[in-house]
């Protein structure tokens, strides 16, 4: 058989082909059948597989393979120069936002005139005379022109296309509340660095750290609430200025002001008077609150009780000075009394018991002796008499609030302690940071003391000088003080007194203080009616800090109390301005005015001979009670509910 696939074709047929063999379009074509559909179900599997995983279900790429592929940007936005002011609640106290500087190269300015006049008619405040001489200097190839362009402002001297002007970027600070808080903000130079407030105590690291933050402990809605009304008290009483500060019971400042103010967005332009800080730097006689540190020393010493009851019957006269009552009773009166009543003889009896020793070491150890450590710059000394001179007379004013001057930053820090159980701490401006520990401070009085001190000032608003403070269901205690004014020729000007008031609230468990002092109120016209013609503590600061806690109790969480719980803490905190001593105690009063251990000043002022041989043990123990300083105390944080 042949296996010879092909026939050899004639001659006349194609000459060089072959013929091919029966059959073979059958079978090739089943091959080409198998393959069309071959690729048809392979294209079909592949597009079924690219539609599954791009639109179906998207397949991710690994992360790491992103990071590998995916461009890293080169550049990244500029981070201010420095950083943000926040107060407690995170709201912005002062901000450093992008301006422009407009520079010029007088070499490439044509016209002075000419580019002069465009430039004033898009920034008014430009100085055309200065300018136009600037851009004159042909022999200069850069000169400032404005160093703080907004932006629209930075448009229209673009669109005006002049060769020789030009931009840089440039940092500017900004102060959106404007005038409230500028005296804890303070200012910076031109060039960004701070010169007052906690922008000078904290500039090293507001400059560092850009990115972080400062948060202080001011809340600016009691900041701004404080200032208004110590601005209401300085108009109806046409007074020459006013501080005021809200300070709660670890030593953080939630409110500070001083009056006048100015706007911290201008802070060059200011005057000297406003840039005063009056609550850190001003030196003023604390007048009658001073009796919360002397009523609060006699207790811790121990040498007195607040059944006890003193001499008020009559005026002291000393050296050819007298000591008298702004409302005489007549009588003798116990602690509360004394306070509620603002008694300068009461507190002058008290304090020539105790004695000049005692009532030193308690100033000292209250921080009266020594600067605020608080966080601004300017923080000043107080004005006392140096211990060789610290005579009678000066036992007795002392003890009232004269002779002695400091700013208000230390007596209301040193009430904190009166109030909170007994702890000092030192004042701060500084947030606490979220999960740091309590704040620690000194224990100076035990808490015992801080009760019996609450109590009274309680009294002094129910029923004493302070009752224009009252504020229903706040249960606020207080203390006024009038203090006179010593004039150039350092004498006492009988025409003009400083009328402050401090307060806590709620007086039962205490978390504010609150203090103001107006300066030279006068008599109105407008506040006749109300006053008749006073210019108190009372009748001036008493309303204003009244007013500052039925606006400021509601906004931080304190509610007032109504009904019969009202009337329940009212009677536990209240003192009878006569309270009766325990069966056991040999109380002061006629036929026993001196306790053991009392100073010969005591004696002195009551012309009563000194025993023979007095006794030092209770001297010696009342001082080291009077001292007590225990380091590492902490006031535990309140609720909001009271």
């Amino acid at each position: 058989m042949s296996l010879h696939p092909f026939k050899k074709p004639k001659s006349s047929d194609f000459s060089d082909a072959y013929i091919l063999p029966s059959g073979w379009h059958r079978k090739y074509h089943f091959r080409i059948i198998v393959c069309i559909v071959f690729f048809i179900v392979s294209f079909s599997s592949v597009l079924a597989r690219v539609v599954y995983v791009t639109s179906i279900h998207p397949v991710k790429p690994a992360p790491s393979w992103l990071a590998a592929v995916l461009p890293k940007p080169k550049f990244s936005s500029p981070l201010p120069d420095r950083a943000p002011i926040l107060d407690a609640n995170g709201k912005i106290l002062a901000v450093s936002l992008p301006d422009a500087e407009l520079y010029a190269d007088p070499k490439q300015i044509k016209n002075a005139q000419s580019v002069t006049k465009k430039l004033k008619n898009i920034l008014p405040d430009l100085n055309d005379h200065i300018t136009e001489e600037l851009l004159s200097q042909k022999n200069r190839s850069f000169v400032y022109i404005d160093r703080a362009l907004s932006p629209l402002q930075e448009m229209a001297v673009n669109r005006l296309g002049v060769p020789g002007l030009y931009f840089q970027p440039y940092w500017q600070r900004h102060y959106p509340n404007g005038s409230v808080a500028s005296h804890i903000l303070g200012g910076v130079t031109p060039g960004q660095n701070g010169i007052a407030g906690v922008e000078e105590s904290f500039n090293k690291q507001l400059l560092e750290k850009p990115g972080k933050p400062l948060r202080l402990s001011i809340d600016l809605r009691v900041q701004d609430i404080l200032q208004r009304e110590l601005s209401r008290a300085m108009k109806n009483y046409d007074a020459r200025g006013a501080c005021g500060i809200v300070e709660n019971m670890s030593g953080q400042i939630v409110a500070m002001v001083s009056l006048p103010t100015y706007n911290a967005n201008n802070f060059h332009d200011a005057s000297s008077d406003a840039l005063v800080n009056r609550c850190i730097s001003g030196d003023y006689e604390p007048g009658s609150v001073m009796k919360l540190m002397t009523l609060a020393s006699a207790l811790q010493s121990g040498l007195v009780h607040v059944w006890d009851k003193f001499n008020t019957t009559h005026p002291l006269f000393v050296g050819g000075f007298a000591v008298t009552d702004y409302e005489p009773t007549h009588h003798w009166l116990a602690m509360p009394a004394i306070l509620a009543y603002s008694s300068n003889i009461g507190a002058s009896r008290i304090a020539t018991i105790l004695g000049p020793k005692i009532q030193r070491a308690w100033l000292r150890k209250m921080g009266f002796f020594n600067r605020s450590p608080i966080q601004l710059p300017g923080a000043q000394y107080g004005l006392w008499h140096d211990r060789d001179n610290w005579r009678l007379l000066t036992t007795m004013s002392v003890s009232f609030g004269n002779g002695i001057a400091m700013p208000p930053i230390i007596l209301v820090n040193a009430i904190v302690a009166d109030l909170n159980g007994g702890i000092l701490f030192k004042p701060t401006l500084l947030a606490s940071q979220p999960g740091a520990p309590p704040r620690q401070g000194i224990r100076v009085m035990r808490p015992s003391v801080s009760v019996d001190m609450r109590k009274m000032m309680r009294d002094v608003v129910l029923s004493g000088t302070g009752v224009y403070a009252n504020i229903p269901g706040y249960l606020v205690g207080g203390k006024t003080g009038t203090s006179q004014v010593v004039g150039a020729n350092g004498r006492y000007n009988t025409s003009l007194n400083n009328a402050s008031f401090v307060a806590a609230f709620p007086i039962n468990r205490p978390r504010y203080v609150v203090y103001a002092l107006v300066i030279h109120p006068k008599p109105t016209k407008k506040m006749q009616k109300f006053s008749f013609g006073f210019t108190t503590g009372g009748y001036v600061a008493a309303p204003a800090v009244g007013r500052v806690i039925s606006r400021i109790g509601p906004m931080l969480g304190i509610r007032p109390l109504t009904g019969a719980k009202l009337k329940q803490v009212n009677a536990e905190w209240q003192f009878p301005l006569a309270p009766t001593p325990p069966p056991s105690a040999v109380a002061l009063g006629p036929g026993n005015p001196l306790p053991p251990g009392a100073n010969q000043f005591a004696y002195d002022l009551a012309h009563i001979k000194i025993p023979k041989h007095p006794d030092r043990i209770a001297q010696l123990t009342a001082l080291k009670k009077a001292s007590l300083a225990i380091y590492g105390q902490s006031y535990p944080p309140l609720s909001g509910k009271t």
